[in-house]
């Protein structure tokens, strides 16, 4: 089970984008993350008429580091990062700072 799951509302913590909120989009198997509107990088595109392809300057989110992004805590309206803890024989994934379990 993973610390950060698709659809998660997370926090970026550190970098470029240091404060946005985005939620994720893919997980990645190398530890990286896809965060919708986060990390954006410009991606010259030629065009092409076999598919309809338009060319030009495309903005496209880049992966960013599990570890650079925290998920929101929307009680304490804080990011906070996340552990594990066996609640009825279930693992489960819990805020570190409350220690209240996440609701997803």
């Amino acid at each position: 089970m993973n610390r950060l799951l698709k659809g998660d509302l997370v926090v970026v913590i550190t970098g470029k984008d240091k404060g946005k909120q985005g939620t994720i989009s893919k997980v990645l198997q190398n530890g990286k993350v896809v965060v919708d509107g986060i990390n954006l990088a410009k991606k010259h595109v030629k065009p092409n008429p076999m598919t309809g392809e338009a060319g030009g300057i495309v903005e496209k989110e880049m992966p960013i580091d599990a570890s650079n992004v925290a998920l929101f805590n929307p009680e304490t309206k804080k990011a906070e990062k996340v552990s594990f803890k066996e609640v009825d024989g279930k693992k489960v994934r819990v805020f570190r700072k409350s220690g209240k379990p996440v609701s997803a």
